[in-house]
This record gives C-alpha cells, sequence and structure tokens, in this order.
C-alpha cells in the first residue's frame, strides 16, 4: 500500500487532512496550530512529495524523517505532522478493521469523561450556565474567571470579581462536581499566587495556565507559593518541551493535544512519560467532529487520562463527517468502527468557507500589551 495523494481543506476554523492511498483507503486527520491554520497547510504542501510513494503504515519512521531531515522544529511543523499521522493510524486502522484505540494497547475505559465551559456575561449568568450544565448531566465544569474588558481593570479588581464568580460558582452545583478555572495566560505571578491561595477553599480541580508559557522558572515559582493543582502545556507542541515540563513537576495534568503535539505517535509517547510521573493526561482540543473522534481514541488507550472539552458543534460542522461522536450525560461515546471513526464529506468540506482569525492585541488601560 502507498500514499498516493494528501488533500486539504481549509474550513470553517479548521485544517482538515485526507491521505488517499493507491489500496482504496483514505486516512482522515485535522490540525491544531489554530491560530494560523494557512500557514500549516503550506507546510503540509511542502512535506508532502516526501510522503507520496511512501507505506503509509511506517508511521512513527515517517514521523523521524521528516521531523529530523534539517532539525528545524516549531509548531507549524509539528502541526502538519500531527494531522497527517492522525490520518496514518486512520489508515492503519481501516486496513485491519480495528478502531485505533484497539491499535494503541486496547480500551482503558468504556467512554471519555469530558467538559463543560461555563460561560456569561454576569457572574449570575455563569451560575445559571453551570446549573444547566450539571441538569444536563456533566459532572466536570470550567470557567474563565475574567469578563469583558478586564484588561482595563485594576488586578485586585479582577481578582475580586473572580473570587466572587467562583463562589458564585460554588454555591450553585455544590461541591459533588468537578470544577476549574482557565487563566488563558493572562496573569502576572503576583496577581497567580495572590488569586490562587484565595480561591484555595472552593477545592478547584486545576488552575490552568496562569502565566504565559516560555518559562518553566516562572511557573515553577507560582507552583512554589500554591495549593492549587496546576494544567500546563497546550502551547507545548513536541515530546522534548513535555519531557522538560514534566521533569519539573510543577503540573498536575498536561494538557497535550493529539493535533499539535505529534499526533497518536508523539502523544502516547507523553502520556507514557507522564504516567511513569503520576501526571494526569488533560487533553487540549479544539476543532472539528475529526478531532474529537481522534482524541477519543487517545483518551480511550492511556489509563491516565483525566478529562477534555466537549466543545459542541453546529449541524453544518457536524455535517463535516458522515457520524460524528456523541456526547451524553457528561461522556463521549467511543464507538467500535475502524481507524478514527469518522470520514471527511470532501464534497461539504470544498463548499464550506474558512474563517481565519483576525490578530487584534489585548490592551491594558495605559495602552501596553496584556496578555
Amino acid at each position: 500500500m502507498k500514499i498516493t495523494e494528501i488533500r486539504t481543506f481549509l474550513v470553517d476554523s479548521y485544517l482538515l487532512v485526507r491521505v488517499h492511498t493507491d489500496a482504496g483507503i483514505v486516512g482522515n486527520g485535522e490540525a491544531g496550530y489554530w491560530e494560523y491554520h494557512q500557514t500549516t497547510a503550506e507546510h503540509i504542501g511542502a512535506i508532502t512529495p516526501y510522503f507520496i510513494g511512501q507505506d503509509p503504515r511506517r508511521i512513527d519512521h515517517h514521523h523521524q524523517v521528516v521531523s529530523r531531515n534539517t532539525h528545524f522544529a516549531g509548531a507549524p511543523l509539528s502541526s502538519a505532522l500531527s494531522a497527517i499521522d492522525i490520518a496514518l493510524w486512520d489508515i492503519l486502522g481501516k486496513s485491519v478493521g480495528l478502531p485505533v484505540y484497539q491499535l494503541l494497547g486496547g480500551k482503558c475505559r468504556d467512554r471519555v469523561l469530558v467538559f463543560d465551559n461555563i460561560d456569561g456575561a454576569t457572574i449570575e449568568a455563569r451560575a445559571a450556565s453551570a446549573r444547566a450544565s450539571v441538569a444536563s448531566g456533566f459532572t466536570s465544569l470550567r470557567t474563565n474567571p475574567f469578563f469583558a474588558d478586564f484588561e482595563k481593570q485594576t488586578s485586585t479588581a479582577n481578582i475580586t470579581r473572580a473570587i466572587d464568580l467562583v463562589a458564585a460558582l460554588r454555591d450553585a452545583i455544590g461541591y459533588g462536581i468537578d470544577l476549574g478555572v482557565e487563566i488563558h495566560r493572562n496573569l502576572q505571578a503576583d496577581e497567580a499566587i495572590t488569586l490562587a491561595m484565595a480561591l484555595q477553599p472552593y477545592r478547584l480541580k486545576y488552575f490552568e495556565d496562569p502565566l504565559r508559557p516560555g518559562s518553566l522558572e516562572a511557573h515553577d515559582y507560582i507552583a512554589r507559593h500554591i495549593d492549587i493543582p496546576m494544567a500546563l502545556g497546550e502551547r507545548c507542541y513536541d515530546l522534548f518541551q513535555f519531557k522538560d515540563l514534566l521533569d519539573r513537576g510543577i503540573a498536575a495534568f498536561v494538557r497535550t493535544d493529539v493535533s499539535l503535539a505529534g499526533g497518536f505517535t508523539q502523544t502516547r509517547k507523553i502520556a507514557g512519560i507522564a504516567e511513569a510521573s503520576g501526571t494526569q493526561i488533560f487533553p487540549h482540543l479544539m476543532g472539528s467532529p475529526v478531532n474529537h473522534a481522534a482524541f477519543s481514541h487517545f483518551a480511550a488507550s492511556i489509563p491516565n487520562y483525566y478529562v477534555m472539552e466537549a466543545g459542541p458543534h453546529t449541524a453544518a460542522q457536524r455535517a463535516l463527517v458522515d457520524r460524528p461522536f456523541e456526547v451524553r450525560d457528561g461522556y463521549r461515546e467511543i464507538p467500535d468502527r475502524p481507524g478514527i471513526g469518522v470520514d471527511i464529506d470532501e464534497e461539504i468540506a470544498a463548499e464550506m468557507a474558512a474563517h481565519p482569525r483576525s490578530l487584534t492585541g489585548h490592551f491594558s488601560a495605559d495602552g501596553a500589551v496584556a496578555h
């Protein structure tokens, strides 16, 4: 079996990939460098000549060849390889009639826990959103503790309102539900410490990405001063970055992204390193029903999985694949179809417009970049 063609589809806010073979088997994948999909698409085009004529089943070998060819690295290349890697595992599963989770060692769980994001323009609206999520079956919730234009406020005002929000959420849902806060890399070290210390009584499951990425030393400093577990790593894009993070011992959860950090091939290795360090995998999931399917196979196959986004889609987005995975009572079901279990409808994908993100920036009251 040989690869004959690699097609990319820039649709909605997604970059989807189809890898065709001379056996008639087609693999499906998705890239996760979502801020710059066009760049990743061009990178896929640049490495496609290597893949044409290759055996799609030599998956890790192909990753080694491409990633080590000149030893240039970065999120665009890793995301391009991730999308192709997912598609190659899809081909392998279809070729032997087995779901990808079986090829990765079999199921460690029968269904995949997902969380719901709590939204709303006011504290009252978010409390109502949380109650609705719990009523629909979710046992894990997450919120960003800040509100619109928080960048223009003082850190004391933002921290005070964040504390009021978390208190209101606990009043709304009680203490039988997991609750985490997603800081979105928006704080300075002093603010992160002050906020985490004040939130300790509310039994948060995790304190996610308090600082901008880049400095493990800064996160180490935070870890020494707070008593809420941190979830880190969603901007890490390869095995080596995750090893450095895990070696620090500062994260209770690492947010590896199958569509950014090397596909199944590399994220399975990351999960193994994390397991050996007693760290849970909390995948960072953004994307179409293709990613939802792929991430579910990854989660099913590792023992140290915790949770991932529920990420509901519109009817048009669901139509991009033949049989999107379903969420019921706070869990994503795991079908036993071969491969990743979904196929991209190329006709629908070809007709759907792309919606690239615009770069605008976020600014403090004095005009400086806030985050």
